[in-house]
């Protein structure tokens, strides 16, 4: 298998390389490729990274265009997974697909949007098959991956223009726990809401049967 897996390997390392040489073309394409099918050696992380540091003042540019790439690939990986059909998810193991599917029928594109944020080996694409398998909400679901790869890719950013060479040391040591503290963040907010929304309509509906 190891034989196998290594020629693919190699040959994806060189497309990576080869597409870095293109700058913010190249981490478009990265982005793109990486939100597909095609898990590059080299993932648009890295390379945001790489010329972030080069560049410092381009950042926001870079983090634009990673999120436009990254929106992209997931765009095309929901419709090749709409169309498929149950057929998509068959790589994944039941348990995993049952509840990923939960998640999304109860917390909507919020579940989308924090899934966006939370680092490898997180099974993000799995959230993204099920969103099309299941014909979730084109608009909600894009609104959901540009946000939170908007967010990462800036953040990302920050940390290169901040730091420089150390950034990737700190995001790799940090960004888990960043990505986990705002998602639970996003998560009370939404649950915390909910429940007030519950304890105000309560008193309504008692004054409007005391008045009939």
């Amino acid at each position: 298998m190891k034989s196998f897996l290594h020629p693919i390997t190699k040959g994806l390392t060189r497309v990576s390389e080869y597409l870095i040489t293109f700058g913010p073309f190249g981490l478009f394409a990265v982005a793109l490729l990486d939100s597909t099918f095609v898990p590059l050696p080299s993932s648009a992380d890295a390379l945001m990274w790489l010329i972030t540091t080069a560049h410092p003042r381009w950042m926001v540019l870079y983090a634009l265009v990673a999120t436009a790439g990254s929106a992209l690939g997931c765009w095309i990986l929901y419709l090749i997974s709409r169309r498929a059909g149950a057929r998509a998810l068959n790589k994944f193991s039941e348990a995993k697909q049952k509840r990923v599917k939960n998640l999304i029928d109860r917390y909507d594109m919020l579940a989308v949007l924090v899934a966006t944020l939370l680092p490898p080996p997180f099974p993000f694409k799995l959230f993204v098959v099920t969103a099309g398998v299941f014909r979730f909400s084109l608009l909600r679901f894009m609104i959901a991956i540009v946000a939170g790869r908007a967010f990462r890719f800036l953040l990302e950013g920050y940390f290169a223009v901040r730091y420089g060479s150390e950034a990737k040391a700190l995001l790799a040591r940090y960004y888990p726990w960043i990505g986990l503290g705002i998602a639970i963040a996003i998560v009370l907010f939404v649950v915390g809401r909910k429940l007030l929304k519950r304890g105000t309509a309560a008193p309504v509906e008692q004054t409007l049967e005391t008045g009939n």
